[in-house]
């Protein structure tokens, strides 16, 4: 068996690395059509790849929380995490819909983390400290599961916004929580007031300031070059996540948080260049996900099946709570927001548990509190409940929906010159023609009058089609990873012209 305790100067180090991530992106590029069209947990299947090449597998990897490469991931996760958070928050969205967003973030999510905190301190016998780092960690949601919920066509309005609004917000509250209970985990004892003055000092200046200053920096550098000499739109993306490490190693060079300065270089980006955001979105984000993905290999070899070791009728009941404590919490949280029942249900119901809340819990483990092992057994144990919980939900929610993905995209005429509103034409050329890539407004019109048969795909990003007022009337929204497969579905004969909106 390869041990990854072995020294990180060791060639097997790298050696099994690589092949992890080659394993992992080659796995996730094969498995991605079957799990959305099965709805099985991504999550689900990366944790028993992790489980089949751990010790009770093939034996190939076994990762302790001592291990270096089991650092190293979680801190480039976490600052992926909470950057990729930051980075996809669509400020104008934030504030037409402050109301849902102060709710979700507010009294739905700091809620939850009290409560939660609260039945570990009753039920598993926590000191208040170590409690309230349970209670911010399992408040947290997994945004691997949850990107794969929100990206559903059928899912009501009202629940993604919420959903998409919490999942890029609620880390960045409960992270200052975990911060401020370290101290009192490791020292035992209250803090003084110099104490208090550092953890101000590292909130307020040091870790969002240096977050902030090279968010600014990066942007200057890219704008700059952008007009002289240009740059390639998918090294933006990596030029992206070259910004979230660098922010995160500024600050800890200060002595301050580069978890909370990722998240300020984020929200800065987000705030000041909305072009990098979307190159980010198309490109980084899949980088992103990859990285949570290889972490989740990591934890499903053994360290994520050391929660059966601490269960007993406490742990259980605790999980237990853990999930309804959610339901409770968001339901009260969006009792005044004039949703119908099923929608708050289903925002409060779908709080998945899964990378998020490890990355938190792992935290007091890195900097050796006193019982930070048991806290993240227990929360190993309520992710795996809650991938089996929320992830068998997600199957059962997607059975049912998948006809009702193809329905015409509301809203008006699309406005503007034929130059901007160009559609890509997927169809045979008429004999003796060449085939055109694109095709105007007008165009499009002369065509629909001729009678030919014609279907209009609305088929931009998500992103794009919430933040456009435009609309292509009477077309199909079709999410632009499903085109082949959702136009399979419609039986649409073969000599029809498929025009795609991508405005």
């Amino acid at each position: 068996m390869v041990h990854t305790r072995m020294n990180i100067a060791d060639p097997q180090f790298f050696i099994l690395t690589l092949a992890l991530i080659g394993v992992v992106i080659i796995i996730a590029a094969l498995l991605s059509g079957l799990i959305d069209r099965s709805d099985v947990p991504q999550v689900g299947v990366f944790l028993a790849l992790g489980a089949a090449l751990g010790p009770a597998g093939l034996g190939l990897l076994d990762v302790t929380l001592d291990s270096p490469i089991l650092r190293v991931v979680a801190t480039l996760c976490l600052t992926l995490v909470l950057f990729t958070d930051a980075v996809s928050l669509r400020i104008a969205e934030m504030r037409r819909h402050a109301r849902l967003a102060f709710m979700v973030v507010g009294p739905g999510t700091l809620l939850t983390a009290g409560l939660i905190a609260l039945a570990g301190w009753y039920l598993l016998d926590l000191s208040p400290a170590a409690a309230a780092v349970l209670g911010a960690a399992l408040a947290s949601t997994d945004p691997v599961m949850l990107r794969g919920l929100v990206r559903r066509p059928a899912l009501p309005e009202p629940v993604r916004l919420a959903l998409r609004l919490e999942s890029g917000l609620n880390d960045i509250v409960l992270l200052p929580i975990i911060l401020v209970a370290l101290p009192f985990l490791t020292n035992g004892h209250l803090l003084t007031l110099s104490d208090w003055a550092s953890i101000a000092l590292d909130f307020l200046l040091l870790g969002p300031g240096a977050g902030i200053a090279v968010g600014l920096l990066a942007l200057a550098a890219l704008d700059m070059i952008r007009r002289k000499i240009g740059v390639r739109r998918d090294y933006e993306s990596l030029y992206s996540l070259g910004v979230a490490f660098t922010a995160y190693a500024a600050a800890e060079s200060v002595h301050g948080s580069g978890f909370l300065a990722a998240f300020a270089a984020g929200i800065t980006i987000a705030a000041l260049d909305i072009d990098l955001c979307d190159c980010f979105l198309e490109y980084g984000e899949t980088t992103a996900e990859m990285a949570l993905l290889f972490a989740f290999v990591l934890f499903g070899s053994s360290l994520i099946w050391t929660g059966f070791t601490v269960l007993n009728v406490s742990v259980l009941l605790f999980a237990v709570a853990v999930v309804l404590i959610r339901v409770v919490a968001f339901s009260a949280a969006l009792a005044a927001m004039h949703l119908s029942t099923s929608e708050c249900l289903l925002i409060a119901w779908f709080g998945p548990r899964g990378l998020s809340s490890l990355l938190l819990v792992l935290i007091p483990v890195f900097v050796g509190a006193p019982g930070a092992d048991r806290l993240f057994h227990v929360a190993c144990f309520v992710v795996l409940f809650s991938v089996v919980l929320h992830g068998g939900s997600l199957m059962f929610l997607g059975r049912g929906q998948r006809a009702r993905t193809l329905g015409p995209a509301a809203g008006e005429n699309v406005r503007g010159d034929g130059a901007d509103n160009a559609a890509v034409a997927m169809s045979p050329a008429p004999s003796g023609e060449e085939n055109p890539e694109r095709i105007s407004i007008a165009e499009m019109q002369r065509l629909k009058q001729s009678g030919a048969p014609l279907l209009v795909l609305d088929a931009r990003s998500e992103r794009s089609f919430a933040d456009d007022p435009r609309r292509a009337e009477a077309a199909l929204r079709i999410p632009p990873d499903a085109v082949a497969r959702r136009v399979a579905e419609l039986n649409v004969p073969k000599n029809t012209w498929l025009i795609l909106f991508c405005a």
